[in-house]
């Protein structure tokens, strides 16, 4: 097999991406689908020493298959602790021993910001929306979160409809003036389209790299704001023959990752 096989699907790459913002040693919060996927791949590859949690309360948890909810009890066998919800929101949160935490959302914006509450005005939505979970805390304490979403112009958004998770807010400062920890917020928006950051003077999202089959003016033109393009930008790095081995033979033999190229994902 190449280094780098090209009988990969789109979710098998944004998976890879999440992966390889991992680094060893990270202690990453952890819902389901991609975050426990990616979290997964760093594992077993270049992170042997990352250490997953659960907000449900699972800490170094090592499931043998996909796990279908953070409660899932596959989560639990080979588990360094058990406890519950206020161990992990409450204990390794708020004491900052988070590195990573990965969020979704229906809507994401230039400034990393998260709405998961409704679509339109609060008072009066056009769709209201399943709310934060413990997509606030998480997004508000980690150091570094990522955030995965479909690119076009309905989820990404230049501003939020409502911010249930907060990013940079409205720019440089805005989270260090509500009171939250210094250093943290988005590190990272990866899409089924691009990899973008986030620019430490403006605090924007800008374009670091186009998955293959895309380009630089497919992302622009699905992007609702005036987006940067980094200088160096390039194609993003395909799935290595090792990425898709561990989640081929060892995390997901039954391919259930196939499920998000029936939600858009490709």
């Amino acid at each position: 097999m190449s280094s780098h096989p090209n009988d990969y699907i789109k979710p098998e790459l944004m998976a890879c991406c999440g992966a390889r913002e991992i680094k060893d040693g990270d202690v990453v919060i952890v819902g389901t689908g991609f975050p426990t996927m990616s979290a997964n791949i760093a594992k077993h590859t270049h992170a042997q020493n990352a250490v997953m949690m659960q907000e449900s309360g699972v800490y170094d948890a090592r499931p043998r298959r996909p796990a279908l909810s953070v409660g899932d009890p596959c989560l639990n066998p080979g588990a360094a602790f058990v406890g519950g919800l206020v161990d992990i929101m409450g204990m390794f949160l708020q004491k900052g021993w988070v590195d990573v935490g990965f969020l979704a959302g229906s809507q994401v914006d230039k400034y990393g910001n998260v709405n998961t509450t409704v679509i339109g005005d609060y008072a009066a939505p056009k769709n209201r929306l399943p709310g934060s979970g413990g997509a606030n805390p998480i997004g508000s304490l980690v150091k570094r979160v990522l955030i995965i979403a479909l690119h076009d112009t309905r989820r990404l958004a230049e501003r939020v409809d409502f911010i249930t998770t907060p990013g940079y807010i409205d720019g440089p400062g805005a989270r260090e003036k509500w009171g939250l920890p210094p250093g943290t917020g988005p590190a990272a928006l990866i899409t089924n389209k691009a990899l973008m950051r986030f620019d430490e003077k403006t605090k924007e999202a800008y374009l670091v790299s186009y998955h293959p089959g895309s380009s630089v003016d497919e992302v622009r033109d699905n992007t609702p704001w005036d987006m940067k393009v980094s200088a160096d930008v390039r194609e993003t790095e395909p799935p290595r023959a090792e990425e898709l081995r561990v989640m081929r033979e060892i995390l997901d033999p039954h391919r259930m990752i196939k499920i998000y190229e029936k939600r858009g994902y490709v």
